[in-house]
């Protein structure tokens, strides 16, 4: 798959998501089968442009190429020096962000709730486009937005169009509205109508959990790619099990609990140099438990792992459990009853 002057390895992409998406975790995903990762959430406020916050996630050191950061905001010209600032810091492709449903975002008019003012979405648009476009021609200006900001509201359609005006060229969007937040089931009824308008690629978003769910999105759609988020925490094998089913149409055996034991050890890490001791231990935690969510004596691992605030602790704990899980059985992993 072509983005600009990129070449994908293939049409399955990690969606930005704020405080999980992060360097090591892009990586990971990358090495596991993903062809493409988008960056945390950038604000385009220039006053949080040299935050430690805004510095780690504009930190891409090492990262597999394309480099795509993600920007959000709603003021046309701080979006624009925004996009080039990332340029300068390493990004190859700019992302925009008119998806996000958080409150935190769209309290100041920015993500999702975008949508309702399709005007300023055209000027933002357009604005960071020429402005990309005329100092960097070769990065390409990416979209992803939701189906509307309600279900009586969906304007997909027009700003998919609106889009493709302003020189927009991939577009993702999410099967679901503003309103809908995580709630609910995607629909993907307005991804398919809005593949069928247009002629830039197209990325589907919402509820792709597994293989089987990957390829029915693909046909349902006719998206040219898949963006897979909350399935992919504490699972980042996800992408090589979809691949291998796009490809071949059988599924992978399941990771036997020592590859999952080492490829958890492998992210810690690689997080802990990331973010250092204090930051790393504790944000660490989110992705432990994901990684042992329904696992066998997984509640009263969890429990522990939020007392304890020493990184080396913290990994000698992980491998302790999963030592403990790997005794019962090499090849299966016990989920705790409902």
């Amino acid at each position: 798959m072509k983005l600009g002057p990129h070449t994908l390895p293939n049409n399955l992409f990690v969606a930005p998501m704020a405080g999980v998406t992060d360097r090591p975790f892009r990586q990971l995903c990358k090495k596991l089968g993903a062809g493409y990762a988008v960056s945390e959430m950038i604000a385009s406020n220039a006053m949080l442009w040299n935050s430690a916050k805004t510095l780690r996630r504009a930190n891409h050191d090492g990262e597999v190429e394309p480099i795509s950061v993600q920007i959000a905001g709603a003021d046309p010209e701080m979006m624009a020096e925004a996009a080039v600032l990332n340029i300068d810091r390493g990004a190859q492709i700019i992302d925009i962000n008119m998806g996000c449903p958080a409150k935190k975002v769209c309290n100041v008019a920015s993500g999702s709730a975008l949508l309702k003012d399709e005007a300023l979405v055209g000027r933002i648009l357009e604005k960071i486009v020429n402005t990309v476009k005329r100092d960097y021609p070769l990065v390409p200006v990416t979209l992803k937005i939701r189906t509307g900001w309600d279900r009586d509201n969906k304007n997909a359609l027009k700003i998919a169009q609106i889009a493709v005006n302003s020189g927009i060229e991939m577009l993702t969007i999410h099967g679901r509205t503003k309103a809908d937040l995580y709630r609910g089931e995607a629909e993907y009824e307005t991804i398919a109508a809005v593949k069928s308008s247009i002629k830039i690629p197209v990325v589907a978003n919402g509820d792709i959990n597994s293989p089987h769910k990957a390829a029915q999105v693909l046909k349902l759609t006719g998206a040219d790619a898949l963006m897979i988020g909350r399935a992919a925490q504490g699972r980042p094998w996800i992408f090589r099990e979809i691949l291998h089913y796009l490809q071949t149409g059988t599924l992978l055996d399941a990771p036997k609990v020592a590859e999952i034991q080492g490829i958890l050890n492998n992210h810690l890490i690689d997080h802990y140099e990331f973010y250092g001791e204090y930051a790393g231990v504790r944000t660490a935690r989110k992705h432990i438990g994901w990684y042992c969510k329904g696992l066998k004596g997984s509640h009263v691992f969890r429990h522990h792992m939020n007392t304890i605030d020493d990184c080396q602790k913290q990994l000698e704990a992980v491998n302790q459990f999963f030592d403990s899980l790997k005794e019962e059985s090499e090849h299966l992993i016990y989920l705790e009853a409902a």
